[in-house]
């Protein structure tokens, strides 16, 4: 069964990238893992900070990533970001590890007016959620049969998983559902967007008001 499973992180990589404006000077992830992302990042912009706190991680990125991109061994509660530094700020998978209450006014000095902020996280199960939790069963596996039609036919990676997935850290269980994402984001970031993705995710959008 191993070969029909593939990559959630890797299909909404495309969602995050279309967010980032073309000829950004300096774009920031927060979680960069083992730098798939950020390598992406880097044909895109013409700095990128990556930060992750796991040294596994940031060593299998230095391996990926082209010269652009810096990454950084360091939590992003304590490592000294520029203030209003960031083009935009991105992060696949990562910030349902820390407290959003705290982090959301970090990203935000960090990101300039104007900037941009796109995340995908891992929500808590919710009853309000069921519906997407019913089309998500049945899409998983439709979609694992295609995905692996493809990579025998292409033998292109379509969304396999990498090597490195096995060693990404895992922590427990999200502690916020998408509607307690939604209120407390509300509250620190005016006119941001909170939606439910199908695939176990969630997707929070903002643009930081210029002055």
């Amino acid at each position: 069964m191993q070969r029909f499973l593939w990559d959630h992180n890797a299909f909404y990589r495309r969602l995050l990238l279309r967010r980032v404006p073309p000829g950004c000077a300096r774009v920031l992830e927060v979680g960069c893992g083992a730098g798939a992302f950020a390598a992406e990042l880097g044909r895109r912009a013409g700095r990128v900070d990556a930060i992750d706190r796991s040294p596994v991680m940031i060593e299998l990125a230095e391996r990926r990533v082209p010269d652009n991109v810096m990454c950084i061994l360091g939590d992003v509660l304590e490592h000294p970001l520029p203030a209003e530094g960031y083009d935009a700020i991105v992060s696949m998978t990562a910030l349902h590890h820390v407290p959003l209450d705290e982090v959301l006014p970090v990203l935000d000095r960090a990101l300039r007016p104007g900037g941009v902020l796109a995340v995908v996280a891992l929500p808590r199960v919710d009853r309000r959620d069921l519906g997407y939790e019913v089309v998500a069963l049945v899409a998983q596996r439709v979609y694992a049969l295609a995905f692996y039609l493809l990579r025998t036919v292409t033998r292109r990676p379509w969304f396999a998983h990498e090597p490195s997935h096995t060693a990404m850290p895992m922590v427990g269980d999200p502690p916020l559902s998408t509607h307690d994402v939604r209120g407390i984001a509300t509250d620190r970031l005016p006119g941001v967007k909170v939606r439910r993705l199908v695939f176990w995710r969630y997707f929070l959008l903002w643009h930081k008001p210029l002055r």
